[in-house]
């Protein structure tokens, strides 16, 4: 799985070097096993974005403008998707940029594993959440997506070196430990999110279960 997801990030043209960042021996001897580029980092880390805090100082953060997350579970990730999330920073006001698609299913708006998101007209965050946002009050629980168009979050970010340092330094937030959701903390600290659309999803895969919800390869 990590070598297919290596591969599949290093298809893209905007990205200057891939790294995988990991605690764990055994990813690390198999990422040195396929000739990949691979950084060991400590066990404290409560999520990717720590790691990839301490992968960019050892990676020599001055030859890096920008750090993109990707996670080591998607193996179905589209190298446009990376590539797009990138080119969100020829907008020099842009921070931290992601991704989300049109959401349609009533059940995945309704399930909390599933993150969904409002914008702006600008395209900034205006808020993420697990519950379904917004709220659809004159519409019966089977047809909220008839009467607004809902975001699905992609859980691809991108950020400028020099913000993801500040984001990693700041203290859990109350609304991301209401929602369990890291990017709360950043839009709760005044640091804005740039949601850019794409029409491609992300398959992480998980359990050995997750497998056979793919579909048939053409």
């Amino acid at each position: 799985m990590i070598h297919r997801v290596y591969e599949q990030a290093s298809k893209c043209s905007s990205l200057g070097s891939v790294v995988v960042a990991t605690d764990d021996e055994r990813i690390y001897k198999e990422v040195e096993s396929f000739g990949g580029n691979v950084v060991m980092t400590a066990e404290h880390h409560k999520n990717g974005t720590e790691r990839c805090v301490e992968a960019l100082q050892k990676k020599n953060k001055a030859n890096w403008d920008v750090v993109v997350n990707i996670q080591g579970d998607e193996p179905f990730i589209h190298p446009e998707q990376i590539d797009k999330v990138v080119a969100c920073f020829k907008n020099k006001e842009v921070k931290i940029a992601t991704l989300a698609m049109a959401l349609v299913n009533e059940k995945d708006l309704h399930n909390p594993s599933i993150i969904k998101v409002v914008r702006k007209n600008s395209g900034e965050a205006l808020y993420f959440s697990r519950s379904p946002i917004p709220f659809a009050r004159d519409a019966k629980g089977t047809d909220w997506t008839a009467k607004h168009g809902y975001l699905k979050h992609i859980g691809l970010y991108a950020f400028r070196t020099d913000i993801i340092e500040k984001l990693v330094a700041l203290p859990p937030s109350s609304l991301e430990l209401a929602e369990s959701l890291e990017q709360l903390r950043w839009l709760e600290n005044g640091y804005p999110i740039y949601v850019d659309l794409t029409q491609q999803e992300s398959i992480s895969i998980d359990t050995p279960e997750d497998l056979q919800k793919l579909p048939p390869s053409p």
